[in-house]
Formats: C-alpha cells, structure tokens, sequence
C-alpha cells in the first residue's frame, strides 16, 4: 500500500472573506476596490491552507486522519486498492470504451462507475455518488464517491473518494490539477470522514490507453493554496456591450 503527498491548488469562483460579525461587509457596488484590494493583501499565491481547515470552514465537517491500525481503515483503504486495480486492468483492454475517448480528462466517468460497482461487491460497503445538501445524489465538483461501513454495533464510518488520472511522466508537475469549489446549496460533504484520492497513472498514448499503478493519498494531511480568479465566459465576451461588431 503507498502514500503519498501532494500539493495542488483550491480553485473558487467566489472570495471568502473572513470578517468579524460586528463589521460586516459592504453589499452595494462603491466596495468593489476595497473588496479587490482586501482580497490581493490577502497574498494568496503564497499562503498554503490545511484542506481540512478549508473543509470544516465551508462545511462544518471534519476530515478524519487515516489510522493504518484501525480494522475498518485498513478494510477500506484495501477495498479501493483492489477495485481500482481491476478497474485499470479492465479499461486498458483494447476493447474498452475508454480507448475510443479524445481526451483523458473524459475517461474519469468510467473509472469512477466501476470502482463504484467493484466496491459494492464488498459485502461490508456500501459505494456510491455521494448526496448532497438537497438529498440528491451529484457526480459533478468533490468529491466523487461515498464509502461506507457499518459496524455490528451500529457504528458507520464514511469515507470519501476522488479517484485522480495523470500521466505517468507528469507526476511531479507543479500545474494545477485539483480544485475544490465550496458549494452551500448543493454541498456533497454531509458526514465526519476520510477524505482519500486514488492517483491513476496511464501512459498517454492516445486510443492505446494503458493505465499502471494507482496511489493513495490521504487528504487530512494535505495543503491547498487558494487562486481568486476574475474569469467569464464566451457568452459573456461575444454580446453587448462588448462586442464592437458583427461575426464576419
């Protein structure tokens, strides 16, 4: 079993500000400049964040650390390891829909539904998308599977999984490939739980995908840094009043 650690980066579309109740923020448009000169003091593209601190700030939960020693730990952590290698022994036959895919990026659906089903077919788990604050269940943002195991006394563990493809060649790269987004309506953290990533390394080679070897992270113990980013979209960039004349 291998662990590692990495370092990514939390992507938001919004800022978190942290302010004192007595002093809250102004709402009306005069505090754009001070909302954007209070969010570059900030220095974000320096400062690093426990993952867990960002998960109990925007979720009220807590990460639980992986404890080697502990038999519905090592049940679990076992459980992914063996599901996910069956699913890369699966998806890197020739056969495979996956082979057929333009981008990687689109083949994580599939990995995410079999280790789904493979785990299931532990008589002691239960796997699936996790729910989120509405009741539904929601594949879309973090994390991507919900574990569980409910002990003979009652008591259930929860543990969450986001399996994670890379290049193999690409594993030490510094480039952004993690992102959380906190959600308030439809967060899908709803319980105290591991919080794990399952890296998948694959080869690169378009049509003839060959996925290796998988490693576990264990997200308690993980730093992210936070980018705020001004982005639009083309639908935003190609109306009125920003586009100065017709398509061509």
């Amino acid at each position: 079993m291998i662990f590692i650690k990495l370092t990514c980066t939390l992507l938001i579309t919004t800022a978190i500000i942290y302010a004192r109740p007595s002093l809250p923020l102004k709402t009306n448009k005069t505090s754009t400049r001070e909302l954007i000169q209070l969010i570059l003091a900030q220095d974000l593209n320096t400062r690093k964040f426990a993952f867990s601190d960002v998960i109990h700030a925007t979720t009220g939960k807590e990460i639980l650390p992986l404890e080697r020693q502990n038999p519905t730990h090592q049940l679990i952590t076992q459980a992914i390891h063996h599901a996910t290698k069956e699913t890369n022994i699966e998806l890197s036959q020739a056969n495979s829909p996956i082979q057929k895919l333009r981008r990687i990026n689109e083949a994580s659906r599939y990995f995410e539904e079999l280790i789904i089903k493979k785990i299931n077919l532990h008589p002691e788990l239960k796997c699936s998308p996790p729910t989120n604050s509405k009741g539904h269940q929601q594949r879309s943002g973090y994390p991507d599977i919900h574990i569980t195991h409910t002990a003979t006394d009652g008591t259930i563990t929860h543990a969450y999984l986001d399996p994670k493809l890379f290049e193999g060649k690409s594993r030490s790269s510094t480039l952004r490939t993690f992102y959380y987004e906190p959600r308030t309506h439809t967060n899908k953290i709803q319980h105290h739980a591991l919080h794990l990533l399952i890296g998948i390394s694959h080869n690169g080679i378009k049509g003839q995908w060959h996925f290796n070897s998988s490693e576990l992270c264990d997200l308690s113990r993980f730093h992210v840094r936070l980018k705020a980013e001004f982005h639009a979209s083309n639908r935003d960039l190609y109306s009125k009043p920003t586009l100065t004349s017709p398509k061509n």
